[in-house]
């Protein structure tokens, strides 16, 4: 008995000493969430940039110059990206202002075949929605996008200089060779990986822009560039992503003109555009790209958007994927792999896609 005493209490220890452990975790990620949400960006796109290097290595170019370009070109690209998306942010803030009191008047006549009950509880919602508070927390979330920015290429630049310490460092931190290629390899799984989904999902986010683009163009309507970047952006989000945009393409038409027919062409071109990519082509492209249970994706969806809110979101797919590969790595820890995996199978590579 007292063996089982003794071994009873150390496992309670160890499940004590756990939930202490995952506590301090989560407590730091939640603190700390701008720096973390700046690194991760940072590495993804270090992982992005360094496929990009190894290609032009194989065609002669020298590696400083290629390390050079790339830093060029990620400042260049990172700065654009945020100052675009804050002229866009503003144009929507500014135009909604003008737009505010058109919409409300649409939705009232709207609801005025629904009867008088319904009228009153759709005018008591819209009532309680903080609509201006929405937009000036759109705009305040943007503004930080340029500090973010110099931040992650600062990460990015130090990245580089340690880059080809980086082997060395893993064989002396393992102290045996053997151990530190099994590690780089890990490693090099999870860019691999994380690189296909992001280069498909891009590939497949700007069709699904282009083609809102051009409905709103051909019907004549503003904000068709803020609609496709918001559009380009939300779709990176599996799932809720599309549904989100879909929303807000409806409500800016139904914004813009108060017209329900207008809203209705538009809305159903939206919905049939983001059905047909996200049910057929997002599917056949990335099914295989990234092997992960769809309701292990919902709850990495829910725990990274409650830990670090809508960037939680944008990153949830790579950051489960780099988990399931390191949990498939440690014995212990390998029946999680198994269940983040969709067919249980957590190692499988793709048949096919980037190659380092």
């Amino acid at each position: 008995m007292d063996g089982r005493d003794s071994h009873l209490s150390e496992r309670l220890q160890t499940g004590f000493l756990g939930v202490i452990a995952f506590g301090l975790i989560l407590f730091l990620l939640v603190q700390a969430r701008f720096i973390l949400i700046c690194l991760v960006l940072a590495i993804i796109i270090f992982s992005l940039t360094s496929d990009a290097i190894s290609a032009f290595a194989r065609l002669k170019v020298p590696n400083w110059l290629a390390t050079t370009l790339a830093l060029i070109a990620i400042a260049v690209g990172l700065l654009w990206a945020a100052t675009a998306l804050v002229a866009q942010v503003n144009e929507v803030v500014s135009t909604s202002i003008v737009y505010a009191d058109r919409a409300q008047a649409a939705l009232a006549r709207l609801s005025q075949r629904w009867g008088p009950n319904v009228q009153e509880a759709i005018g008591t919602f819209m009532a309680s929605i903080d609509f201006a508070g929405w937009i000036r927390s759109a705009a305040a979330q943007a503004s930080n996008l340029i500090s973010g920015s110099v931040l992650i290429l600062t990460f990015v630049g130090f990245m580089f200089s340690e880059r080809i310490w980086f082997p060395i460092k893993i064989e002396r931190l393992t102290g045996d060779p053997d151990q530190a290629r099994q590690v780089l390899e890990t490693v090099h799984k999870i860019m691999r990986r994380v690189n296909r989904y992001l280069v498909v999902k891009a590939a497949i986010s700007a069709v699904t822009a282009g083609l809102i683009w051009t409905i709103f163009r051909v019907q004549g309507l503003e904000l068709a560039g803020a609609v496709a970047m918001l559009t380009f952006i939300l779709n990176f989000i599996p799932t809720l992503g599309s549904i989100a945009a879909t929303v807000i393409t409806i409500a800016m038409v139904l914004a813009q003109t108060g017209d329900p027919t207008v809203t209705l062409t538009v809305g159903g071109l939206t919905v049939a555009v983001q059905f047909i990519i996200g049910n057929v082509f997002d599917p056949m492209l990335l099914g295989q790209t990234l092997r992960l249970s769809s309701f292990g994706i919902v709850l990495s969806l829910a725990f990274w958007g409650v830990v670090w809110g809508i960037a939680g979101t944008f990153l949830a797919v790579p950051i489960m994927v780099a988990i399931m590969i390191v949990c498939a790595q440690i014995p212990w820890l390998r029946p999680v792999a198994i269940m983040l995996s969709q067919e249980g199978l957590p190692e499988q590579e793709p048949a096919s896609g980037l190659r380092r």
